[in-house]
């Protein structure tokens, strides 16, 4: 019985749908052959059979529209009595009144079976091969009924506009669908993605500025005086966890971050002043020059970024942010311990894709002892409400712009 499962309708609708189909099919057959009342004999003999026929053609032809379509061959367009239009041929042909396109009751039956081929087959070779069978079975007819140039040219009109011009419509119709369908699961996965670089995003500004501040509490636990052996000891393996929690973050947002993804723009609620009042609770010493104007809007990013990096990297240092309408910048001093995580992180990489969809440069690298007695600097420049990006790409274009060594 597994063979005929795929011959079972698998809802009620269907089963009527198909019944119905069938007996408005039997009545268009009917109507090409014998009259029962008239001619019961003729009727049992040649509308009978092609009522079975009808049936098998609508049993196989929801799942196989190529077989209903063979199966119907015989109640094919081979009339040519009558067509959708007549034309005059005199100039070429004996005859005048030629029929384009020879419709029978059947017609639109097969037309609707020949475009369900062309938009559930997904090979071509089976339909060519059914067509190549009902171009033979509409020469046979022509030269049976004489040969006449009239004849062939209703046969061709009935095979183009019966068969192929359906089948072709299906075909049309099925691309459509597969390029509609490609555009969703590209549009979905693009969706996804998107998300998981906010959720790299968000693990990196939340959950790595936190680790890095307990580890710059544990790192100030360690030189408080009058703390016993076993305290200092906790205290180091505190900081040392949290570094390696970091480390550990770092790998996952790897795993999460795509390179073509455009993080999002939108910073997280709390403002630049928490945010320095917090590092200050955490034990840093960081001191904040806000220059009356409006705030740019990944100011917070900015110094989060500065803020972290500074933590990982240089601990014990002192750090100095300036926040102005146009320019965001965050420098510490060289590390007074031995830094709690490695280079190498995607924090700055994700932070300079964001400064160049808006429109701003940055720049991120050590600074001359000299001039600082060594340390590290991370400035943005973002362009003011309304102005115009005069690179019209963004990007860090400054020239001799320096490179990150920091996460």
């Amino acid at each position: 019985m597994k063979h005929l499962r795929p011959l079972r309708r698998e809802t009620r609708r269907k089963l009527v749908y198909d019944l119905l189909l069938w007996a408005v099919l039997s009545v268009f057959v009917s109507a090409m052959g014998p009259d029962p009342f008239l001619d019961p004999a003729g009727f049992a003999m040649i509308t009978m059979p092609r009522m079975v026929l009808a049936a098998a053609a609508v049993l196989v032809g929801r799942r196989w529209p190529l077989a209903a379509l063979v199966l119907l061959l015989p109640l094919g367009p081979w009339q040519f009595t009558e067509g959708f239009a007549t034309v005059d041929l005199s100039w070429l042909l004996p005859r005048r009144n030629v029929k384009i396109l020879p419709l029978l009751p059947t017609s639109p039956f097969i037309v609707w079976y020949a475009y369900l081929t062309g938009r559930r087959m997904t090979r071509a070779w089976p339909a060519s091969a059914a067509f190549c069978l009902v171009t033979v079975v509409g020469v046979g007819v022509v030269l049976a009924w004489g040969g006449d140039l009239a004849l062939w040219v209703s046969m061709t009109t009935a095979l183009v506009g019966t068969y192929l011009v359906p089948y072709l419509l299906g075909l049309l119709r099925r691309r459509l669908l597969q390029q509609r369908r490609v555009a969703r699961l590209s549009v979905e996965a693009q969706a996804r993605l998107r998300e998981r670089a906010r959720i790299a995003r968000d693990m990196h500004d939340s959950l790595g500025h936190d680790l890095a501040l307990i580890a710059v509490r544990a790192a100030g636990l360690e030189l408080v005086p009058g703390l016993g052996p076993a305290e200092v000891k906790a205290a180091g393996e505190l900081r040392v966890a949290a570094a390696d929690a970091t480390e550990r973050l770092r790998q996952i947002i790897g795993l999460l971050r795509e390179e073509a993804d455009a993080p999002p723009l939108t910073p997280a609620d709390e403002d630049v002043a928490e945010l320095v009042r917090r590092a200050r609770d955490s034990g840093m010493t960081v001191d904040l020059d806000l220059i009356p104007g409006p705030v740019p809007g990944l100011a917070r990013a900015v110094v989060q970024e500065g803020i972290t990096n500074a933590a990982k990297h240089a601990p014990g240092a002192a750090v100095q942010v300036e926040v102005s309408p146009e320019r965001v910048t965050v420098r510490n001093g060289p590390p007074r311990s031995r830094p709690t995580a490695q280079p190498g992180g995607l924090g700055l990489a994700g932070l300079r894709e964001r400064v160049r969809l808006a429109g701003g440069t940055l720049t991120a690298g050590p600074m001359t002892e000299r001039v600082s007695g060594g340390g590290f600097e991370l400035a943005v420049t973002l362009p003011l409400e309304g102005e115009e990006d005069p690179r019209r790409s963004g990007g860090n274009g400054r020239p001799g712009a320096r490179r990150s060594i920091h996460d």
